[in-house]
């Protein structure tokens, strides 16, 4: 079965033999901030061509309860800065969200600019299992000399680093995973997420993942009927991935995403079902074993 409609989740991951879902790509911002993120998706026709109608546009109280009646039993709450000086406040704002929230694991970000390398050691050594890195958003370069030492801490202590550094929905400054491959050099351990797998660089986002052991791709508003998402994956896709089922992992974008959440899963099983290498073992993985090794989860 795949679910239908929010509702059907919970049924959904039951029938998997699933306790739920581990969503290792979603947003949870400080109010002030959550409101500038709607606000550019209000004007989404301006900037990508296209609408964007948020479908959880509600309070944080409201947003969790959508959460648990979904069964996510974790989540990582993304943070991200689009200026400097802005990265080690978010941090102290998520760190106190995790703290109140069960469900959550403490993450962070950072941002290329003078002390990253402190804010963001001691952020690891308050416990944080996830870090992003928003390029796009950020028109920071990953390659810039003040981050050296931010890929070689998280590289050093295996946490993983949700980077969205492909051009999608529209190119940055430094977007491009050839780009971030020059990182992966100086770094060849770091454990990478590549968020939306790399979209609208699919392909190469695949290859990235079959020449560094420690990148994944997530399955944040990939292959979904919007905007196109579904025509951008390469013809083979789903015998792409019975090569890699271990290093692919559950996003969303919740709850700044135009359809509902269990859009994206019969995404994911339209692809697990269509090569006999894939099915029920490969959702098990993607929804639930990947996300969890990613973040330290028993």
């Amino acid at each position: 079965m795949t679910p239908g409609a929010d509702q059907e989740v919970p049924a959904f991951t039951e029938s998997l033999g699933l306790p739920g879902l581990t969503d290792l790509h979603l947003h949870f911002l400080p109010d002030p901030v959550q409101r500038k993120v709607w606000a550019y998706f209000d004007e989404a026709a301006a900037h990508y061509g296209t609408e964007w109608p948020i479908h959880y546009r509600l309070p944080v109280d409201e947003r969790l309860r959508v959460l648990r009646d979904l069964g996510v039993r974790n989540f990582a709450p993304l943070v991200y800065p689009h200026k400097p000086d802005m990265a080690a406040w978010l941090n102290e704002w998520v760190r106190d969200f995790a703290a109140a929230v069960p469900e959550a694991v403490p993450t962070a970000t950072f941002f290329a600019e003078p002390g990253v390398g402190d804010y963001l050691a001691q952020a690891l050594d308050q416990g944080v299992r996830c870090v992003k890195s928003h390029v796009q958003v950020g028109g920071y370069d990953p390659r810039d000399p003040l981050l050296d030492a931010a890929w070689g801490l998280l590289a050093e202590a295996g946490v993983p680093v949700v980077i969205h550094c492909g051009h999608g929905p529209v190119p940055g400054k430094h977007t491009g995973l050839d780009v971030f491959e020059e990182v992966l050099r100086r770094h060849p351990r770091l454990v990478a997420v590549l968020a939306h797998a790399g979209t609208p660089e699919i392909g190469l986002a695949l290859d990235l993942v079959a020449r560094y052991p420690g990148v994944h791709i997530d399955t944040t508003m990939v292959g979904v009927p919007f905007n196109g998402a579904a025509e951008q994956l390469p013809a083979d896709w789903p015998a792409r991935l019975a090569g890699i089922a271990d290093r692919v992992a559950l996003g969303t974008d919740f709850p700044s995403i135009p359809y509902d959440y269990a859009t994206q899963l019969r995404a994911i099983a339209t692809w697990a079902f269509a090569d006999d290498r894939l099915g029920e073992p490969f959702l098990r993985a993607v929804l639930w074993d990947t996300p969890r090794r990613l973040l330290a989860l028993s």
